[in-house]
């Protein structure tokens, strides 16, 4: 099999180039990609607990701790012992992390305005479909069981 012909290779290619796309935004702003979709997962009233940041985003916990700390010396975030349970630390936005991550919202919400527009309803629906179905494979871990 071709590499051009694997799932994977496709997958891989696409989220390249729209991370590609995000980044030359996110640049004009002094952000990364990384960092819009950090900001993108805090609430921007309530905050939200650190702990349920890196799981919303598919991240290891060391990663988004080093980018965290990053976005706390850039004025982005704050942290704040949570009210109710004190061992626990909320994520808050700052008035400048706020204004990024309407930056961050409308560029993505632009990105998919267009494709939405570009592409027919019933293709994005097999769309979903499709990868809903691979991540359903890889969740089931089944992919590698013979191996071992």
């Amino acid at each position: 099999m071709k590499r051009e012909e694997t799932i994977d290779h496709h997958m891989k290619a696409s989220w390249h180039a729209i991370s590609r796309m995000y980044n030359q935004q996110a640049v004009k702003h002094d952000i990364t990609t990384s960092i819009g979709f950090v900001l993108l997962n805090i609430h921007s009233d309530h905050g939200t607990p650190a702990t349920k940041i890196a799981p919303m985003m598919g991240l290891e916990s060391r990663s988004l701790t080093r980018m965290l700390k990053s976005m706390e010396e850039k004025g982005l975030i704050y942290k704040q012992a949570d009210l109710e349970d004190k061992r626990s630390v909320r994520i808050f936005l700052t008035s400048v992390g706020v204004e990024k991550k309407e930056i961050a919202r409308l560029t993505v919400l632009k990105f998919n305005t267009i494709a939405r527009e570009r592409i027919d309803k019933k293709k994005l629906a097999v769309f979903f479909e499709v990868v809903n179905e691979i991540n359903e494979i890889i969740d089931q871990g089944k992919v590698y069981e013979s191996e071992d």
